[in-house]
């Protein structure tokens, strides 16, 4: 059996005996078992090998612990003294050579651990076979580690000053030296650490120091932990506030989220509700576009006007038309975000997203004490209630602020399939809607990364982004773009058959994969994509979903603010003046007013928003104006494609269109009437120039429309007018349709128009 097992051997024992004593003292041995030992050591014949084996072992343990202890206590090398070499004395026999060897490793490394030379001759067992035939040394020769006596040489004063002990250090060492006293520095954890008298005093006083220690080290850390938790408490209360997602839930308020949102720029303004004023001349609930035009029309009728606006988003006011549009065409460095997100109209003219810079705006915690009034916007925080009656408002934290007059302009929320909103949570973070920068930045992420991308949906935001990705993917080397929807074409709800299914053609042309008469059945996910199956029976495999199906009023505070809902169109019901109750007014998105010609009507348009707005800004300072106005929207495919609509655009009603054509000869006139499949629509083609010959033809036979207008008409009168890549006439299309007249020929009513110019 080698050195290493045997000592291996020993310290295991040594271990089971130190959890079954638990600190109790073994008593030493008998004076029998001294005399046995002896007599054991006096009768063996020692062998040449074990001298040599014993000569090498101590060399290397005083070199093991010269440097251990030179490591650990650097200060102390210049004061210590290294005992002479010890020579063996060939008397001893095998099994005690074997264990005086295996005590002397022990010891040395247990002295070593906590800094202590190991003074060979201090132990009974060794000086009972061993001897030093050229010199010998005694305790006074070899210097403990917590002690410094003067050097024979010169050395400097540094050298053996005592180094500062930590209570947890000290600890850890009279713990180390405990143990190897009540277990004695032999292998046979038998007692007699010290070997002579005393032993028993400095036992019991170690004992008691390390008792000490352990009780102020438990007092120090609870103490510690105590004070650690009272500090972060204090500063969690200081710093405490609110996060809240864009339908107003409060999601998070811990710091960490608190850093998160600082990061991403989700963060409220002010830190806390408590810091808003506790009432206001004039209130704004919502941040949109109908929000800050009426702040516009409040201040041009007061000029010292203090207005608050509150948000459930965490940016200023800003325009939502280029996010599908002028964005994905615009040439911006790869920055995430883009700066302003500033893009260049159709036009050539540069602009940012947002109405106004940072600056334009008022502190909200200054807003009282604005000598000049102006508009602060208290961003991420949202409306639970409105009392009309005692005009105040509730946040959803429970802080209420007081108004003299207030405008709801919530605006409205993108829609999702229930496939998408019932799925897994691991397929609906691979589907996302499309309404915010933060979705802009996201799915040019995903472009820029060269993702397949699928829009569902043919309105205007699904058609509109199906070919900017497609732009954008050509002009970045990108992904694939594919568009599903139900219908025939795109823009179906607008256009007349004819029209849509020659878009559909062009949007194929710039790079778009259309799937039209599909609808999913199911989304399941892979390792990394989309597996969507199609009801005809298709499968895409896509990395995002970015669903575009329409919106819905947000009118979550009707149900506690006892304000009328529209069962059928939604929307806040509203009188001519946009008013719900008294100086409580309605605009933009969640209104749902009454039209004189058209009857009651909610419309989700920039224009509208724009016009009712500033309408209920000029009743908020007490015009009591009706809102008599037909609004106009518009939208552009691509720089090829763009048109202008106005009034009831709908492809559920008759419609006649009028476009001009190049001839070689004179113009002529082409008429087509198109009757849909449920025989009550009828679509009239007229290319320009007509004179009501009965030539017919087969619009979707013409390559390009070009040019033209199309009516929609209802009781044979115009209710609606699309300008089809024609602009700057939307005033004249607007004064037909307040004529309310029928007209013989609107061949004629498109020469008004210009169409050949």
């Amino acid at each position: 059996m080698s050195i290493w097992s045997v000592r291996c051997l020993c310290h295991k024992f040594c271990r089971q005996a130190h959890i079954l004593a638990h600190r109790r003292v073994i008593s030493p041995p008998t004076k029998t078992a001294q005399r046995l030992q002896l007599a054991l050591l006096n009768s063996g014949s020692a062998r040449q090998a074990h001298n040599s084996l014993y000569q090498m072992v101590k060399k290397r343990t005083l070199e093991a612990r010269t440097k251990l202890q030179a490591n650990k206590y650097p200060n102390h090398n210049a004061c210590m003294r290294v005992p002479k070499a010890v020579e063996f004395v060939p008397e001893v026999d095998d099994e005690v050579a074997q264990s005086s060897v295996t005590k002397l490793h022990h010891s040395s490394e247990v002295q070593a651990q906590h800094g202590q030379s190991y003074n060979t001759f201090q132990d009974p067992h060794f000086r009972l076979g061993y001897a030093d035939t050229r010199s010998h040394s005694t305790a006074q020769d070899v210097l403990k580690s917590s002690q410094c006596e003067k050097p024979s040489e010169p050395v400097s004063k540094d050298v053996c000053k005592e180094t500062p002990v930590d209570p947890c250090e000290e600890f850890n060492r009279l713990r180390r030296e405990t143990a190897a006293e009540m277990f004695g520095s032999g292998g046979d954890c038998a007692g007699g650490a010290g070997g002579g008298g005393g032993g028993d005093d400095d036992k019991k006083a170690a004992e008691e120091r390390y008792k000490q220690l352990k009780l102020k080290c438990l007092v120090g850390a609870l103490g510690a932990l105590l004070a650690g938790g009272f500090i972060a408490w204090l500063l969690s209360r200081d710093s405490k506030k609110t996060i809240v997602d864009e339908s107003g839930e409060i999601i998070d308020n811990s710091e960490e989220a608190l850093k998160r949102a600082k990061i991403s720029g989700l963060i409220t303004t002010p830190r806390s509700s408590d810091k808003l004023p506790s009432s206001v001349p004039y209130l704004i609930i919502g941040g949109g576009t109908a929000a800050f035009s009426a702040f516009r029309a409040i201040k041009s009728n007061d000029a010292r006007a203090k207005v608050l606006m509150i948000s459930n988003e965490f940016r200023k006011p800003y325009m939502r038309p280029p996010l599908s549009k002028e964005l994905w065409y615009t040439p911006n460095p790869n920055e995430d975000p883009i700066k302003d997100y500033r893009f260049k109209q159709w036009t050539g003219s540069e602009r940012s997203l947002y109405f106004e810079p940072e600056e334009f705006f008022v502190d909200p915690e200054k807003l009282e004490s604005s000598a000049n009034g102006g508009i602060a916007v208290a961003q991420g925080f949202a409306v639970k209630k409105v009392d009309a009656q005692n005009r105040i408002v509730t946040l959803n934290d429970g802080y209420q602020i007081g108004y003299e007059v207030c405008l709801i302009a919530t605006g409205a929320q993108p829609k999702n399939l229930p496939v998408f909103r019932n799925a897994p949570p691991s397929v609906r973070e691979k589907v996302m809607v499309y309404r915010t920068p933060e979705d802009f930045d996201r799915l040019r992420r995903y472009a820029r990364e060269k993702r397949s991308i699928t829009i569902v949906g043919n309105g205007f935001v699904g058609s509109e982004l199906a070919c900017s990705l497609a732009h954008y993917s050509k002009e970045n080397g990108g992904g694939r773009v594919y568009q599903v929807f139900q219908e025939k074409g795109n823009m179906s709800k607008v256009l007349p058959n004819y029209l849509s299914n020659w878009t559909t053609r062009k949007m194929e042309a710039q790079g778009v994969c259309v799937i039209p008469d599909a609808s999913i059945k199911s989304a399941n996910r892979d390792d990394t994509q989309l597996r969507l199956e199609l009801n005809n029976g298709m499968t895409l495999l896509s990395d995002i979903v970015v669903v575009c199906v329409g919106c819905t009023p947000n009118t979550s505070m009707a149900g506690p603010s006892k304000l009328e809902v529209d069962r059928s169109l939604g929307g806040f019901v509203v009188n001519a003046e946009l008013e719900a109750r008294r100086n409580l007014y309605v605009a933009g998105d969640a209104s749902c007013f009454y039209d004189p010609l058209l009857g009651r009507r909610r419309v989700e348009h920039h224009d509208h928003s724009v016009v009712s707005g500033r309408l209920a800004g000029e009743n908020m300072t007490g015009a009591k104006k009706p809102y008599q106005h037909q609004s106009m929207f518009w939208s552009d495919l691509g720089p090829e494609i763009g048109y202008e609509g106005i009034g009831l655009v709908d492809s559920s009603l008759p419609t006649v269109g009028v476009f001009a054509l190049p001839s070689d000869g004179d113009k002529r006139a082409d008429t087509h009437n198109e009757v849909s499949a449920d025989s009550k629509t009828t679509d009239t083609v007229i290319k320009e120039g007509s004179t009501g010959a009965d030539v017919t033809c087969d619009p979707n036979e013409e390559a390009n429309y070009g040019k033209g207008v199309i009516f929609y008409l209802k009781n044979d009168k115009i209710v609606g007018i699309l300008l089809w890549n024609l602009f700057n006439r939307i005033g004249l299309a607007r004064t037909i349709i307040n004529q309310n007249k029928t007209y013989d020929d609107l061949n004629e009513v498109a020469k008004l128009f210009e169409i050949h110019t």
